[in-house]
């Protein structure tokens, strides 16, 4: 039985690497079932967030409230995956059980019927014993949703996971996260497509290092919040300070200037 979802809290959250700011000052809520885009331009920040809100990336400062790491199933980037790895498909889909079954686990026959049927559900039927290796970019990309099935999470975290697959799986993929909403989980996802964000996501965040803007999509993709977001856009400074947080109504307070942290720093 999935966990109940629960309301997310982002309280002044400032992000980066080795204390150099990624995002700045971010403060929403996101409400249980919700179906959200994050988007901006390169570098601004997509990532990052989806890595803190995966708890992988420790805040800092500010605070991320309504999220146990146990109840989070994360898709990172598709070129994050080593599909050289000497593993088959059934056995990565398989990874999606290791909360319950341990690492020192029995895998046993229910839990192997159970990865089948996940990957019926992403339309890899007969796929199970072919290695990663042999998987076009689209099949690889199913098998991962397939492993997120079995987490049975009841918040889904996505970055750029319609990048580099055919129409019919992303199709095939807006579905199954559709699906997922209708079961009250909340999805969170990273998307370059705007046109995609229109259609398919009723919430949006406009990140580009700091906040742009946040709510009704048709609201957030205006002509001038893009142009704003476009111009906050400036090269990482690994010289920048710390945020500090501004006073009430004032907005928050830089005082380095304003940077873009890469999304492929590690």
């Amino acid at each position: 039985m999935t966990p109940v979802t629960r309301t997310i809290h982002l309280r002044d959250l400032t992000l980066g690497y080795e204390r150099h700011p990624a995002v700045h000052h971010l403060s929403l809520q996101i409400t249980p079932g919700a179906l959200v885009a994050v988007v901006g331009p390169n570098g601004a920040g997509k990532s990052t967030l989806i890595k803190a809100l995966a708890g992988v990336l420790t805040p800092l400062s500010g605070h991320i409230e309504g999220l146990q790491r146990e109840h989070i199933a994360w898709l990172p980037q598709h070129s994050e995956l080593d599909a050289s790895f000497p593993i088959d498909v059934r056995g990565m889909v398989a990874t999606g059980l290791w909360r319950e079954v341990g690492a020192l686990g029995r895998f046993t026959t229910a839990h192997r019927q159970r990865c089948d049927a996940a990957l019926a559900a992403v339309g890899l039927s007969g796929f199970e014993a072919r290695g990663l290796d042999t998987l076009s970019g689209g099949q690889l990309q199913r098998a991962r949703f397939a492993r997120l099935i079995l987490q049975d999470a009841p918040v889904v975290l996505l970055d750029e996971p319609f990048a580099a697959v055919d129409q019919r799986t992303t199709a095939d993929l807006l579905a199954l996260m559709h699906g997922w909403q209708s079961q009250g989980r909340t999805v969170i996802a990273v998307l370059h497509d705007i046109a995609q964000v229109r259609e398919h996501f009723p919430q949006t965040l406009l990140l580009a290092r700091e906040p742009v803007a946040w709510g009704a999509t048709a609201e957030v993709l205006t002509d001038a919040n893009w142009a704003r977001a476009q111009s906050l856009h400036e090269p990482f400074d690994e010289r920048a300070g710390e945020c500090e947080a501004g006073a009430p109504g004032a907005g928050p307070r830089h005082p380095h200037p304003i940077t873009t942290a890469l999304e492929a720093t590690p």
